[in-house]
């Protein structure tokens, strides 16, 4: 799967579990790190689990693809989904906010995402 169309998909799924403030940065010309990061919001532990769970579930079961490491996995508030192109950030406000990785990464272009009307299905 092309590396936008992953950070895109992962985005809409995230949406699927009402993940808030969902950010996409491509990083292309700034980064070796990552092609693009897709930043999402959840509002508590099993709100950032069920965030987890539907990108990597959907992706595992309609693409065939998994994440090559995924890094805060025990009760964490922020979690880290590596697909080596795409870098998935699962946080909740306070350390979203702490981090603030959308200045950090600031020189990436932000991509336009707009939610789905209804949810991705299998």
């Amino acid at each position: 799967m092309e590396s936008k169309t992953l950070a895109l998909t992962c985005a809409r799924l995230a949406d699927n579990k009402k993940a808030e403030n969902i950010a996409l940065l491509d990083l292309r010309e700034i980064s070796s790190v990552a092609d693009y990061f897709v930043i999402v919001t959840g509002s508590n532990e099993p709100h950032l689990r069920a965030i987890v769970d539907e990108i990597t579930e959907k992706l595992r079961i309609d693409h065939n693809v998994r994440p090559f490491s995924t890094e805060g996995v025990r009760i964490s508030p922020w979690i880290v989904l590596d697909f080596i192109d795409v870098l998935v950030h699962v946080m909740n406000d306070e350390f979203r906010e702490l981090y603030n990785l959308e200045n950090l990464w600031g020189d990436g272009k932000k991509i336009d995402f707009r939610p789905e009307t209804k949810p991705i299905e299998n």
